[in-house]
């Protein structure tokens, strides 16, 4: 775009040609300030470090998941297998069950030397929080890619706007440097404080902690040609989850689009060749990163293939649901909006950006995402209060930050409308963040467990380290670290300690009815109660009388799947 210097094209000064390299220069590198990302930076850490402690703090955080991740990788800090019984217990996998055979997330490995340092569940909390601000500078490289005139063809960051010809950006504009300083800083802080970074802090912790700053740097080195180092965070980003290598392959198919050859004022244009190149590399190559991940070394690894199969209405399973959807394509909508709350996620999901992220070819990389989740059958995916939506975080704000870098670059009313569109949509962001879980940092009754789950806590404190325990969900990461722990559930496993609520329902049980029979069930049958308040007891095993349907996994256990309670899922906002 012109420059507002009165000058007409013929009085600019000139400035000196640089070879094309296909490559753009760093672009509006003035308008980063490090001051500005360093502050920025900190502020995620603490928001998102934060929000894992208070759940920590009121005793809100399970061993699914964080118990879990601790254990695997407390193994891989002891140079061994990720192996959790937490989780082989609970869904009756075999002993020697590896977690990379649930998901194949072998970059959790990564994690290791902090456990050389802390091992805590704790530990994985702050990591979390520390990945997830590692993506405040590439947001506002991103920024400031999408707001500043590049060098030569295609979409935003990637045209010569300045009028002269010469392929240079027009950064040497104040004006020009103070909005985009503006807009990096925005962006920042809409990322660092968005709701679904909050969500995922108040998790604890998931792979989604280093799928996010993958996906960022993915996305930032594609705007800056640098598709080397696109493509390596395109295959680390396959080392974080099965399924991420589809997200992989759909930037595939928006590089093929960008670097398309295109007819412009100036004649055709050839296109760029080398986003051609890594796009065809992507959209081949990421697919079969999660077909191989998913058909071959999760199974090597103990897992099953379809063992997270949730796509029933569709079909048994995806061969099957491949055919059902070719002979009748409307059972994708069908399914895709049998449930009220499916649809509201979408139109949550968008409506917070004022559908800017619909006007962006990089919004394409959020449909296997979005697909996995709309089309599933277990109600935990449609909600916003868990971590699924930080994996889309990073896609939506970009493919935000493009569309209103196109606005702006129009000029007049378009440059105005972005303006008005840019503010209202960091307004919604921020105040769904203070409605979502900023203002419960706050609030120092947040901090405080129930007396139920402070309770958990004392009654963890009776338990002498190395027992074998069975104890509610809630308090087995304060037990993971000192104790052989498993989750207590629908089946009893005849360990030493049992640590259960009696009157407050809890994951995984379906009614605390069923809590309440399996203490009377433990007490006859060679069980003594050795501690109880607030509904909490402690359980210990005085004889050897088996317990009626008890049973401890073997090699030749088949694993079992999850049974959701039938109120989940009936609310956008709870999980």
């Amino acid at each position: 775009m012109p420059v507002e210097t009165g000058l007409s094209p013929s009085t600019r000064p000139s400035r000196p040609l640089l070879p094309r390299t296909g490559r753009p220069p760093a672009p509006g590198a003035a308008a980063l300030s490090g001051r500005r990302t360093a502050v920025l930076t900190l502020l995620c850490f603490a928001v998102t470090a934060a929000c894992g402690l208070q759940q920590w703090s009121a005793v809100l955080l399970g061993g699914f998941d964080l118990g879990i991740f601790h254990q695997g990788v407390a193994g891989y800090a002891h140079l061994e297998l990720p192996i959790s019984p937490v989780k082989s217990y609970h869904h009756e996998f075999p002993p020697s069950f590896s977690l990379l055979g649930d998901h194949f997330s072998p970059i959790l490995a990564a994690l290791a030397p902090l456990y050389w340092i802390w091992e805590d569940p704790r530990t994985l909390i702050l990591g979390q929080a520390l990945l997830l601000a590692a993506g405040v500078p590439l947001i506002r490289r991103i920024a400031v890619r999408c707001f500043t005139p590049p060098t030569d063809g295609g979409e935003a960051g990637t045209e010569d706007r300045d009028g002269d010809g010469d392929g240079h950006p027009a950064g040497d504009d104040p004006a020009r440097l103070r909005t985009v300083r503006r807009v990096a800083d925005l962006a920042g802080l809409v990322y660092g404080l968005g709701w679904p970074l909050l969500a995922a802090g108040r998790g604890g912790f998931h792979e989604v902690a280093f799928a996010v700053p993958l996906i960022l740097l993915m996305l930032e080195r594609g705007l800056a040609r640098r598709y080397g180092t696109a493509a390596l965070a395109a295959a680390l980003l396959c080392l974080t989850k099965e399924d991420l290598g589809l997200l992989v392959g759909m930037y595939g198919l928006v590089l093929l689009w960008r670097g398309r050859p295109r007819g412009d004022r100036q004649g055709e244009r050839a296109g760029d060749r080398r986003a051609l190149a890594y796009g065809a590399g992507l959209l081949i190559g990421g697919p079969l990163a999660s077909a191989l991940a998913i058909v071959e070394l999760i199974p090597g690894m103990g897992g099953k293939p379809d063992y997270y199969w949730v796509y029933g209405p569709l079909g048994p399973d995806a061969g099957t649901a491949f055919g059902n959807v070719l002979g009748d394509p409307l059972l994708l909508v069908q399914v895709a909006t049998n449930a009220t709350v499916k649809p509201l996620l979408l139109l949550w999901l968008f409506g917070t950006l004022l559908l800017l992220p619909l006007r962006s070819a990089t919004t394409l990389c959020l449909l296997p995402l979005l697909a996995e989740r709309v089309l599933s059958d277990n109600p935990n995916h449609w909600s916003i209060a868990h971590h699924y939506d930080a994996f889309l975080w990073p896609v939506l704000l970009t493919a935000t930050l493009e569309a209103l870098g196109r606005l702006h670059a129009r000029g007049g009313r378009h440059r105005r409308t972005g303006y008005g569109l840019g503010l209202a949509a960091v307004a919604i962001s921020l105040v769904s963040s203070l409605l979502l879980g900023g203002v419960s940092l706050l609030t120092p009754a947040f901090w405080r467990p129930s007396a139920s789950n402070a309770a958990l806590v004392r009654g963890a404190a009776q338990i002498p380290d190395g027992a074998l325990v069975e104890a509610d969900n809630q308090v087995v990461p304060r037990l993971v670290g000192r104790t052989d722990v498993v989750l207590v559930d629908g089946v009893p496993r005849g360990r030493d300690y049992v640590l259960i609520r009696s009157d407050t329902r809890t994951f995984p049980f379906q009614t605390s009815a069923e809590q309440a029979e399996r203490i009377d069930l433990l007490l006859a049958h060679g069980y003594r109660q050795v501690w109880g308040e607030d509904g909490v007891v402690l359980l210990h095993r005085e004889s050897d009388e088996p317990v009626p349907g008890a049973r401890v996994p073997d090699d030749g256990s088949t694993p079992v799947k999850e049974i959701v309670p039938s109120d989940v899922g009936h609310n956008l906002f709870k999980g």
